[in-house]
């Protein structure tokens, strides 16, 4: 259905259908899903389907806007009349956040190809912040035309019930209130006439042609400069040294006088006040994603947004708030403990299930909802169930293992996967993930597969000290080395 609708305004754009459509990926979080519409001469461009007509609408004309003031937003070519659908130029899939992850060591620095790069967004950042800010901007914005008390108050409560609240943390709710109403009055004194583009994260910057472009600016509004340059150098996953924040607003800062001219010292005192919102705004989202619904990935992600609030707690941004302040002491003293004491926060543990099957029975399906890991096809090493002598018994029989090892290219092929599976299992362990899946298949899954899936949860258990469930599907055998 939504293959045929993106070919219904393929065509009317373009007037004639497309080669191919084939589906890319999910927006994240939104209901976005991505399309690669192919013409018969090999251009692509991308299809977009949501449900929220508000969004989209407002991604679209915002993106015409942005393109007629030259800044580098992709290029929008139609829009289906329910808005439910619209079509895009093609940026490839290189995020800035994947392009700073390959240019940085071990210890989390990063090289100058990476350093470059965020110098030359924080100097295009003020251009949507003052030519985004002029014309019919405002009247295309969804789902408010600017930031206001209301947006606010909603943000900071969302920190108080869905992660302060969530810690078990005994605190004074009026008081708290109290400080909350004082901060928002604070806040609002800095929402001028700018447009803030709200969700301005490494996430949202794609790499093309060595240069950035920028997307999802569809919940941008009337609002504050200091916005998004603490949504973005206060990015919790980036964990940017102070040194390296600290070139980057200037880099910010001399663009910025084409514009506006601000001291070093003035912009410092008001952008602390916004990475303490954008601090309790990301806390408040990742206790719902991960105290509540227990994703591991928002989990993982507190540490570094509690470094931050410890970091504005001893710069005294918060003393101007002294309930908040006491709030927030507690806060960063309760997290610190969890993080240091496995028995008050336990690390999740990472569980491999490994599979034999046989191709005729289908693939086997990941129960555990994330997807992804690896299936191998053991078809091209020989067969031992050519032979009579085999053919009854399995991968798991001494003969079988005899005559599969004397051969050797099963170890060979062996000795090529371990290393990729190695990589993938020691990233899963240190990003605290839980789930990995490895299938093996050949004709029959008797033998190749079954010896293949046996020997990797072996090696898996013994290198890595995991849990390994192990399943010969077709020979209805399950084990499970602890």
């Amino acid at each position: 259905m939504e293959e045929e609708r993106l070919s219904q305004l393929y065509k009317q754009v373009k007037g004639k259908a497309p080669a191919k459509i084939e589906h890319l990926f999910g927006g994240g979080g939104s209901s976005r899903k991505y399309y690669v519409i192919t013409d018969e001469d090999g251009s692509t461009m991308y299809g977009v389907t949501s449900k929220s007509a508000g969004e989209n609408l407002a991604f679209y004309k915002l993106s015409m806007l942005f393109a007629e003031k030259g800044l580098p937003v992709p290029d929008v070519y139609g829009i289906s009349d329910d808005h439910l659908y619209y079509l895009q130029e093609d940026l490839g899939t290189l995020t800035l956040q994947d392009y700073l992850k390959a240019n940085r060591d071990e210890n989390g620095e990063y090289n100058s190809a990476a350093k470059s790069m965020l110098h030359k967004v924080m100097a295009q950042l003020p251009d949507f912040q003052f030519k985004g800010a002029s014309g019919y901007i405002f009247q295309q914005c969804y789902p408010v035309a600017s930031m206001d008390e209301t947006s606010i108050m909603f943000d900071l409560n969302y920190f108080k019930y869905c992660f302060l609240k969530l810690t078990g943390i005994e605190f004074n709710e009026v008081k708290l209130q109290d400080d909350f109403q004082k901060f928002t009055v604070d806040i609002m004194s800095d929402c001028v006439n700018n447009f803030l583009y709200r969700d301005f994260q490494s996430r949202n910057v794609m790499i093309k042609d060595g240069n950035p472009r920028y997307i999802d600016y569809q919940g941008g509004r009337r609002g504050p400069i200091y916005y998004d340059v603490a949504s973005f150098l206060w990015q919790s996953s980036a964990n940017y040294s102070d040194a390296l924040r600290n070139e980057l607003i200037d880099t910010y800062l001399t663009s910025l006088l084409q514009y506006k001219s601000i001291s070093r010292e003035e912009f410092i005192r008001h952008l602390r006040k916004f990475v303490l919102f954008r601090t309790m705004q990301v806390l408040g989202a990742y206790g719902y994603r991960g105290l509540w619904e227990k994703k591991q990935y928002f989990i993982k992600s507190i540490p570094q947004a509690i470094k931050n609030l410890d970091w504005l707690v001893r710069k005294g941004v918060v003393n101007e708030y002294p309930y908040l302040k006491e709030v927030a002491e507690m806060l960063v003293k309760d997290q610190q403990s969890r993080m240091f004491n496995p028995e008050v926060n336990p690390k999740p543990s990472l569980v491999v299930k490994v599979f034999s099957f046989s191709f005729k029975n289908g693939v086997p399906q990941d129960d555990s909802g994330h997807g992804g890991g690896y299936v191998f096809d053991c078809r091209g090493t020989n067969n031992p169930g050519r032979y009579v002598e085999y053919q009854h018994l399995t991968g798991l029989d001494q003969p079988v293992i005899d005559f599969l090892e004397k051969d050797g290219e099963i170890l060979s092929f062996l000795e090529h996967i371990y290393p990729i599976v190695d990589f993938h299992a020691k990233r899963f362990i240190e990003r605290e993930f839980t789930s990995l899946m490895i299938s093996f298949g050949c004709t029959g899954g008797q033998h190749r597969s079954v010896y293949c899936a046996q020997c990797m949860a072996q090696h898996l258990h013994d290198k890595f000290g995991v849990k390994v469930i192990l399943c010969h599907r077709e020979q209805n055998i399950t084990q499970v080395l602890e």
